[in-house]
C-alpha cells in the first residue's frame, strides 16, 4: 500500500502541473492575440481547482499509469473564442500549439532539476525525500512529453486537429470539423481499445512509444550533463 501511495503521490502532482500550465497557455495566448474569454471567466490561474476534472486529470490517467499503459488526461478546456481573435485561421493554431509547446519547456525545467538534484546529491547514499524528488522529476519530464505529443494528434478535439486545421485548404475544413463529435472514441479505441484486443499489432509499442523515448532521451542528456556524471 505504501508503495502505491508512493507511486501515486509521484505521479499525481506532477500530472496536474502539467494539464494545469497546458491549459493557462492556451489562454494566455489567446487573450494575447484578442480574445478575453478565458480571463474573464477566471481560467488565467494556476490554481488547480479551475483546472482540475477529477475523472480526466486524476482517476483516468492514475489509473492507466498504476496499469503500465499510456498515461493520458484531460482538464476542464480553456474557452477560447476563435471569432474574437484578430486572425482566426493563424490565432486558433498559435494557442492550440500553446499547450504542447508549453510542456516541452516544462519537461526541460523537469531535466534540469533533475540534474541539478543528481548533482547536489553527488555520490552520497539518496534518503527518501531524495528518492521521491528524483522520482517526481523523472514523472514530470515524461508526463509533458506524453502530453505534449498526444495533444499535438491531429484528431478532434485535440490541439493537432486545430494546427492542422490551419493548414488545410479552406474547402477541407467544414468536413475536417465534422470529425470532431468523433475524437475522443477515435483515442480511446485506438489507445485502449485496439492494443486490449489485438494487441499483436503493437500501436503503443511502435506508434506511441518510440518518439515519447525519443525525446526522453533528448531531455535526459541534459539532466545528465547538468548532473557532472
Amino acid at each position: 500500500m505504501s508503495e502505491t501511495l508512493f507511486l501515486a503521490a509521484a505521479i499525481i502532482v506532477p500530472l496536474v502541473l502539467a494539464i494545469v500550465f497546458h491549459e493557462v497557455a492556451h489562454g494566455y495566448v489567446a487573450r494575447m492575440l484578442g480574445d478575453e474569454t478565458a480571463h474573464r471567466a477566471g481560467r488565467l490561474t494556476l490554481n488547480p481547482v479551475r483546472h482540475v476534472d477529477p475523472v480526466g486529470t486524476i482517476l483516468v490517467p492514475g489509473a492507466l499509469a498504476l496499469l503500465s499503459m499510456p498515461v493520458f488526461g484531460w482538464a476542464k478546456p480553456v474557452p477560447v473564442r476563435k471569432d474574437r481573435l484578430r486572425n482566426p485561421r493563424f490565432g486558433m493554431m498559435a494557442v492550440a500549439f500553446a499547450g504542447p509547446g508549453t510542456n516541452l519547456v516544462l519537461a526541460l525545467v523537469g531535466a534540469i532539476g533533475l540534474g541539478l538534484l543528481a548533482l547536489a546529491t553527488g555520490s552520497a547514499e539518496p534518503g527518501a525525500v531524495t528518492v521521491f524528488l528524483a522520482t517526481s522529476l523523472n514523472y514530470f519530464i515524461l508526463i509533458n512529453i506524453f502530453l505534449a505529443l498526444f495533444n499535438l494528434l491531429p484528431i478532434p478535439p485535440f490541439d493537432g486537429s486545430h494546427i492542422l486545421e490551419g493548414v488545410l485548404p479552406r474547402r477541407l475544413v467544414p468536413a475536417y470539423e465534422r470529425l470532431r463529435p468523433l475524437g475522443f472514441a477515435l483515442v480511446f479505441v485506438l489507445l485502449l481499445g485496439v492494443p486490449y484486443f489485438l494487441p499483436g499489432l503493437g500501436i503503443v509499442e511502435n506508434v506511441i512509444v518510440p518518439p515519447v523515448e525519443w525525446l526522453r532521451e533528448r531531455y535526459m542528456a541534459v539532466a545528465i550533463a547538468l548532473s557532472g556524471a
